[in-house]
């Protein structure tokens, strides 16, 4: 079943959201994109003549309930974007008789679901190593269940539209919807262009192909870079990675961030490339500090060749020109990760090159996707959002995803 084709009259549906936004010391909401994600699935729902129920967690309150993680903070904004008053379950195990009386037109948002503990499924308060961990690893799982059993009873259907907690087994996004048959539960319309994103760079891939993977750690990409590389013509390794690899391979790095048990891995990965054609790009230089500041002094020199007390901080321009090269002629880009420490502004020239050469390639008909929480603050940092096919909103998931891994909160709805 698809949202599109659902009769939702006279329908209660359960529609699972992230708005697990960043919130101020007053309560205040710092950034609604989440919730402006949701919009288009929530007043759908309305439209056609549904009523709806709300759920979402927020923050880690660790199963128990805790007001500065409490989603009546954001009721108001909510209200305000929907254009409907919305109705607060203080409790969202203890919602039956608040969601029985919902009317057509009519919005409730229940209470964190992670005021739970069985929203997880994780025993809490016992280690792993306990010999009772196992009993009460199994305990929880039922607990789980009757939780998730108790969610869907308030509802007719059950819509998951939080591509953000894909990833997670969990009672709302995956377990719920074994009590919903399949005519009775599909995805939202962000999770549908999010599955849609992914698919359009894994399977339905128009050459040549480009991934851009940056951050600080080649263990934190290590399953990514491996699945991509069946898949890639050009992949591009950039931000602190850079320094572990020009290690791996002689160089001198300075006090550069580095994994030293990671060099081996970084010598199989340039070996794997070479074995299967992949034009791997790890850039030739680099822009270097004194210190980790943006005020630091800096200059430019090879990365392989890096003086003592300096650090890596950004790509340089003549890596720069190098992934321009193999970004810009593309017809598939994925970007996941900055070329450096963005966060600075005189740092920012490698990752805001890597921006404008992906927009360059969208504007010539490439199909461009970006994802991670930094890629994305880059790409807005630098006002390109527009210009740029797709922006995931699931870091987490989307990373799972592109490593090949099956998402529980897709596969429960699709089998």
């Amino acid at each position: 079943m698809t949202i599109s084709n659902y009769s939702f009259k006279g329908r209660k549906a359960i529609v699972r959201v992230d708005f697990n936004v960043p919130l101020d010391e007053q309560g205040n909401i710092t950034d609604d994109t989440r919730i402006r994600g949701a919009l288009p699935t929530l007043k759908h729902i309305l439209s056609e003549g549904g009523s709806l129920i709300i759920m979402s967690h927020m923050g880690k309150p660790k199963g128990k309930p805790e007001a500065k993680y409490s989603l009546r903070q954001i009721v108001d904004a909510v209200s305000k974007a929907l254009g409907v008053a919305v109705q607060f379950a203080p409790d969202c195990a203890k919602a039956q008789q608040a969601a029985a009386a919902l009317k057509a037109g009519e919005v409730l948002m229940l209470e964190n679901l992670r005021f739970y503990a069985e929203e997880e499924g994780k025993p809490v308060g016992i280690d792993k190593e306990d010999p009772a961990y196992e009993a009460a690893k199994k305990e929880m799982k039922a607990r789980q269940k009757d939780f998730a059993k108790t969610l869907a009873a308030y509802a007719d259907c059950y819509v998951n539209d939080a591509f953000g907690t894909a990833h997670r087994k969990h009672a709302s996004t995956a377990v719920i919807a074994d009590y919903f048959d399949a005519e009775n539960k599909m995805l939202g319309f962000l999770m549908e262009k999010e599955v849609e994103a992914v698919n359009n760079v894994l399977n339905n891939i128009r050459r040549p192909f480009t991934a851009i993977m940056g951050g600080s750690k080649v263990s934190t990409k290590i399953g990514i870079i491996e699945n991509l590389m069946d898949k890639v013509d050009n992949l591009i390794l950039c931000g602190g990675m850079t320094y572990t690899f020009a290690k791996a391979q002689g160089g001198k790095i300075g006090d550069s961030i580095c994994e030293d048990d990671k060099l081996e891995l970084a010598l199989d990965i340039i070996a794997q490339a070479k074995a299967k054609g992949v034009n791997l790009v790890l850039g030739s230089d680099t822009v270097i500090a004194d210190k980790f500041a943006n005020d630091a002094n800096q200059q430019v020199c090879p990365c392989n060749a890096i003086p003592e007390g300096w650090s890596g901080m950004d790509a340089g321009p003549e890596s720069r020109r190098q992934f321009a090269e193999a970004i810009e002629g593309a017809k598939t880009i994925l970007w996941n990760g900055p070329a450096g420490v963005f966060e600075f502004d005189n740092f920012t020239a490698g990752s805001r090159a890597i921006a404008e050469s992906i927009a360059k390639a969208t504007d010539k008909g490439a199909y461009s996707l970006i994802g991670g929480g930094d890629s994305v603050a880059c790409i807005n940092k630098f006002g390109m959002a527009e210009r740029v096919s797709y922006i995931s909103t699931g870091g987490g998931a989307l990373l799972e995803a592109i490593e090949g891994k099956e998402l529980p909160g897709v596969a429960a709805i699709k089998g």
